[in-house]
């Protein structure tokens, strides 16, 4: 198994309070043009992809050039902040290591993670508000994605459910065969983000092979909120 996947697998989450200055989250930036914005399913989708290409590029494994710092990631609380980029702004983060995956019309870019108190920038200088989008009508699973179902319960914006689904598809990528994940990484590690009906969520969340991510608590939604899933 892919050494980060491992990690995932084996990772106990630390429950003492932590050193501000040692906090370490993954940035995820979503093109947000003024003038011709994407559509939110778009948005989720891509920023489901790129995290979880971060974590399985070849850059992330051992003797790699992002391993230390995902490896110090991974081994902490998993976090990703996620802001919001047009123009100007949206080419100058290009250049800093990363992961940049379309679908759609959206872009979304997720970055090497580091320490928030060290952070570029090219980056700090991004709003993390104002990433709201309407809801859309997605059109059918693209064939070979994986399905990320969101919470119908719990209201979040598109900054905090890009962050979400990143979460649910790192983990779902350790359940995964490694066949499963070659063919999955041939397509760019494509998601679909849906919304069941709440009944649909029940059932779900209720299967002893379901992948929950359950939040933090630190923006919008209490500790230990289901905010997304995945089931085989």
């Amino acid at each position: 198994m892919n050494p980060i996947l491992r990690m995932l697998v084996d990772r106990h989450y630390a429950t003492d309070e932590e050193d501000p200055a040692s906090v370490r989250a993954m940035p995820v930036v979503l093109r947000i043009e003024r003038a011709d914005p994407p559509c939110r399913t778009d948005v989720l989708e891509a920023a489901a992809a790129a995290a979880v290409a971060v974590c399985l590029d070849p850059r992330s494994e051992p003797g790699g050039e992002w391993h230390d710092d995902v490896v110090a990631w991974v081994r902490g609380r998993i976090r990703k902040v996620s802001r919001r980029a047009r123009g100007a702004h949206w080419a100058a983060v290009q250049e800093l290591p990363g992961v940049t995956l379309a679908v759609g019309r959206a872009e979304v870019r997720a970055f090497v993670p580091g320490r928030v108190a060290d952070l570029p920038k090219e980056l700090s200088r991004l709003q993390i508000s104002g990433s709201e989008l309407p809801a859309d009508e997605p059109g059918p699973v693209p064939e070979g994605a994986r399905v990320l179902w969101l919470n119908p319960r719990v209201e979040m914006t598109a900054g905090k459910a890009a962050a979400q689904v990143g979460h649910a598809s790192m983990l779902l990528a350790p359940t995964l065969t490694d066949e499963e994940l070659e063919e999955w990484a041939a397509l760019d590690y494509r998601c679909a983000v849906r919304t069941p009906t709440p009944a649909e969520w029940d059932a779900m969340v209720a299967r002893p092979d379901a992948v929950v991510v359950r939040d933090a608590g630190y923006t919008e939604v209490e500790p230990g909120t289901a905010t997304v899933l995945h089931v085989p």
